[in-house]
Order: C-alpha cells, then sequence, then structure tokens
C-alpha cells in the first residue's frame, strides 16, 4: 500500500504544466476545473454577444435620433418603421405612434386619457428594452462572486488529498509535495480567471444599460411632450 502511494505521489514529478497537473489531480478537483473552464468560456461569450448587441444599438439610437430630429414627418417616419423589427428609440417611436393612430380612428377620437397611454405604453417598451438589454448579465455577476469559491474549494480539497497522502507515505520531501499542491492551487487560479473577467464585464455592461435606458426615458419625455402640444391642439 504505501508503495502503491509512494509510486502515486513522484509521478507528477515529471510533468508539472497545466495540462499534467490538470491529469495528475483528484477526480473531485478536476470536476472542479472542468466546471470553472466552462464558467469561463461562457462567460467570455456573452461578453463578446453583449459588446456587439450594445455597439449595434448605441449605433441604432444615433442613426434614430438623427433622422428624427431632421425634420421628417413623424406620419413618414412611422411608415418606414412599423413593418420593421424595432429596438431602442425606435421602438419607443414606434410604439407611441401606433397607440397615437389607434386612438384617432374612428369617427370619434379617444382623446380623453390619449397622454396617459401613450406614456404607459412608452414605459412598458422601455421596460421590455431594458431586459433585452440585461438578459444573461446574472450570469456574469453569478460567477463573479462564486468562481472564486468554487476555485478555493478545489484548492481544499486537493491540499487535504495531499496531506492525508503525504500522511500515508510519511515522505516530507518537497519533491513529493509540490506537485499535489501546485495542482489545488491551479483550481484557484481557475476560479480567478473566471471570476475577475466575469466582474468587470457585468459592471461595465451595467454601466451601458444604464446609459441607454437613460437615453429612451429622455427620448420618451420629448417625445411625449411633443405629442402633448398635439393632443392639445386638437382638444
Amino acid at each position: 500500500m504505501n508503495e502503491l502511494v509512494q509510486t502515486t505521489l513522484a509521478a507528477p514529478e515529471g510533468d508539472i504544466s497545466f495540462i499534467g497537473l490538470f491529469w495528475q489531480a483528484h477526480l473531485v478537483v478536476k470536476i472542479v476545473m472542468l466546471g470553472l473552464i466552462a464558467a469561463s468560456v461562457w462567460c467570455w461569450a456573452i461578453v463578446i454577444d453583449k459588446a456587439l448587441l450594445y455597439a449595434r444599438t448605441k449605433r441604432q439610437m444615433n442613426r434614430f435620433e438623427n433622422v428624427f430630429w431632421s425634420g421628417q414627418s413623424l406620419e413618414d417616419l412611422y411608415g418606414t418603421l412599423q413593418n420593421r423589427s424595432n429596438h431602442g428609440l425606435a421602438a419607443l417611436f414606434v410604439a407611441a405612434m401606433r397607440e397615437w393612430k389607434r386612438s384617432h380612428e374612428g369617427a370619434r377620437p379617444a382623446l380623453g386619457s390619449l397622454q396617459q397611454r401613450i406614456d404607459r405604453v412608452m414605459d412598458l417598451t422601455i421596460q421590455r428594452e431594458a431586459e433585452r438589454l440585461e438578459s444573461r448579465l446574472l450570469v456574469l455577476a453569478s460567477v463573479g462572486s462564486a468562481a472564486p469559491f468554487i476555485g478555493l474549494f478545489g484548492t481544499v480539497w486537493g491540499i487535504m488529498t495531499s496531506f492525508q497522502a503525504i500522511a500515508a507515505s510519511e515522505s516530507t520531501n518537497l519533491a513529493v509535495v509540490a506537485p499535489g499542491i501546485a495542482e489545488a492551487l491551479f483550481a484557484t487560479a481557475l476560479g480567478l480567471l473566471a471570476a475577475i473577467p466575469a466582474v468587470i464585464a457585468y459592471n461595465k455592461f451595467s454601466s451601458d444599460v444604464g446609459k441607454s435606458v437613460g437615453r429612451m426615458e429622455g427620448f420618451a419625455d420629448e417625445f411625449s411632450a411633443i405629442l402633448s402640444r398635439q393632443i392639445d391642439e386638437r382638444t
């Protein structure tokens, strides 16, 4: 039994690369490592997707604002956008104009509470847009907070296993101890590798979402004021 333990402890001496440390790790530590690697890959996929989404959303908002404030007729702009899949400011505009036109249909236009209905429609649209922009950000927050502790669990398990093997072999030679400690600490490194980018990305994207929502709320207030003047002129 002691010979088997000594052989197991001596084997890692030949390969202390990252791949070697992974293959020599305890099964529990391997599961932790694989989970952290998968979480890191998932987070990077979300980061890339969100970075492209927010850049595209910003361009769409800039383009819409340029057209909206260019003096083009609201009816013409609505006719251009109504059959498209709109997001951001364009979605707000289309939702408000759709409610405006529905209220003017028929022989008796429903103008009594039109302003409140338009404001409610735009608030709901902003809420849906915020949910679309915030989707999967919770994954980044969860990985950022949990990954270091998961990595620490793998480290504690690996060190505990190493100490048990040391006690069984009755050897404290550094060459015997080092590989087991290294593979345990490797789990902590993977935990930090997954957590740090996730936390940074979450904070950055949360700020971007806040700016986008604030921009939509500002446009909603301005557009609501424009429609309010037209409602007052027709009543």
